[in-house]
């Protein structure tokens, strides 16, 4: 590495350093704030700098100011070459730098207290997610948005008990027939590669790919909706996540309920930061 390549390297260090310490608005747009943040996750990765729960913690971060400069504008394949910059440049500082080590303190004390903290809301443009790391006796929602089809509220998520939730839809419907068979639907990046924003969000059928939901049982009541005293828990695959996480987060999801009448229910949601949520449960219970 040449002398200048080496000031560059460690300009780029404590610029980051400034970034993470400071608050996301001080004087950081959503786009640089994901920059740099991407750029700590690299060199995280490279250099093995903190420990997982603080990683968590960063990528959750970084996972929340993608989806701000999403919202704000920014363009998904000019994040993609963000992320490849921020790798790069990663790659250019020394894991034995001093500045890499001031860097590393500093992000230390700026997400130590995201460890501490047992709730976060990730809001969004209509519906927000939110996320608990707080442990339980019985089973409780991890991560959840709720929405409504007709007068029937529906929650999704993760939910359970101990340290393995599940990902599932919690509805409790009013005086009609229960469905026999429920799924996810979103848009499909191998026929839409751009996110579908046009009218409410929900890519057209024709654009879509279904996740089918593995099984269904009655609901634990901590779980249902305030007032309600029944409903059913229809469980998805894990591998689900990947597919919510790939969205835009201006873009809709919906949970469809089919019944054996040919009537569709559908519960529509928002994609909002649930990669976020997910690395914020990523540090595990409280």
């Amino acid at each position: 590495m040449t002398i200048g390549q080496n000031a560059s390297a460690a300009k780029a260090v404590l610029l980051a350093a400034a970034v993470l310490a400071a608050p996301a608005h001080a004087w950081a747009g959503p786009a640089d704030t994901y920059y740099e943040r991407a750029f700590m996750v690299a060199a995280s990765a490279r250099c093995d700098l903190f420990a997982p729960p603080i990683v968590s913690a960063l990528a959750a971060a970084t996972a929340q100011a993608r989806g701000a400069a999403l919202r704000s504008g920014a363009a998904e394949a000019d994040l993609a070459a963000t992320a490849v910059r921020a790798g790069a440049r990663a790659g250019a500082v020394s894991c034995a730098d001093p500045q890499l080590a001031t860097v590393r303190a500093r992000v230390d004390a700026a997400f130590s207290g995201w460890l501490r903290t047992p709730r976060m809301t990730f809001p969004g443009a209509r519906q927000p997610w939110t996320a608990n790391r707080l442990g339980s006796p019985q089973p409780n929602w991890r991560l959840q948005q709720t929405s409504l089809v007709g007068a029937s509220p529906v929650a999704f998520g993760y939910a359970g008990e101990g340290d393995a939730p599940g990902l599932m839809a919690v509805v409790s419907f009013v005086g009609r027939s229960r469905p026999y068979a429920a799924r996810i639907v979103l848009r499909d990046p191998a026929r839409v590669p751009r996110a579908w924003l046009s009218g409410d969000g929900l890519a057209p059928a024709s654009a879509r790919i279904s996740l089918w939901a593995t099984g269904v049982g009655a609901a634990d009541p901590a779980l249902l909706a305030e007032g309600r005293r029944a409903g059913e828990a229809w469980r998805f695959p894990d591998s689900s996540a990947a597919a919510l996480e790939r969205l835009d987060p201006r873009e809709t999801f919906a949970v469809e309920f089919h019944f054996r009448d040919g009537s569709v229910a559908t519960a529509k949601f928002e994609a909002g930061d649930f990669a976020a949520g997910r690395a914020f449960l990523a540090m595990g219970r409280l």
